[in-house]
């Protein structure tokens, strides 16, 4: 853990922070010499801070493998061993120039295929994001018209409701009366049937009545006159 952070350091300050600032010297004082030097410097560390990152996943089990590369960025700045120099005139240089034309074709086929898929991906985001804001806008303009809604649905339910309560009333009512004009006492039925079954005393049977209460009273008088 110590060798890591160790070696990240000098790679950080003396391989990045260090060349960076001789560099701008060279491009400010237009020293061919020092600028040459410097670019030869950046592309043998591009290299090496792409396989950089393999080597620090499969080769960091590896023995003084955080030393090794502290003593290689040492190597490539030394102005005695001109690593950096010596690396890209005797092997970088010579392969990048035999292979020039194709890796400069294989990067026009690849710009032109990553413009194409660029358009293609970026029109395909455009209609993801209109969809996208056409649903949100529609959940939108359905939550604010949701208390409309709502509301105009209660007052449906409350004027059905009555009318419910209104027709559930007046079928009452009338049951109501039915039952009442149905169901009389019977006493008062049997009342008014033997009121009409009585019959009403005759004209005769009064006038007989009468002619005998006055026999009898004027039979009374008789005897007491005795």
């Amino acid at each position: 853990m110590v060798s890591w952070i160790i070696s990240r350091l000098v790679v950080l300050i003396f391989g990045t922070l260090y060349p960076a600032y001789y560099s701008y010297k060279a491009v400010k004082s237009k020293d061919i010499k020092e600028y040459v030097k410097w670019m030869m410097y950046w592309i043998i560390f591009a290299l090496f801070t792409t396989a950089e990152t393999f080597t620090d996943i499969f080769l960091c089990w590896f023995p003084f493998y955080y030393e090794l590369k502290i003593a290689f960025v040492a190597w490539l700045l030394s102005p005695y061993t001109k690593g950096s120099s010596l690396l890209y005139r005797k092997f970088v240089h010579p392969t990048l120039s035999s292979k020039e034309k194709e890796i400069d074709d294989c990067l026009i086929q690849a710009k032109d295929r990553s413009y194409d898929a660029l358009v293609h991906f970026g029109k395909r985001g455009l209609n993801v994001a209109a969809t996208a804001a056409v649903m949100a806008a529609s959940k939108v303009s359905q939550l604010l018209h949701l208390p409309f809604y709502l509301d105009q649905k209660k007052g449906q339910g409350q004027g059905a409701l009555s009318e419910r309560l209104r027709s559930f009333s007046m079928q009452d009512l009338s049951t109501i009366r039915g039952d009442s004009s149905s169901t009389v006492p019977a006493s008062v039925t049997v009342r008014t049937s033997s009121k009409q079954s009585l019959p009403k005393p005759s004209r005769s049977a009064s006038e007989g009545t009468g002619s005998s209460v006055c026999t009898c009273c004027s039979v009374c008088r008789l005897l007491r006159g005795l």
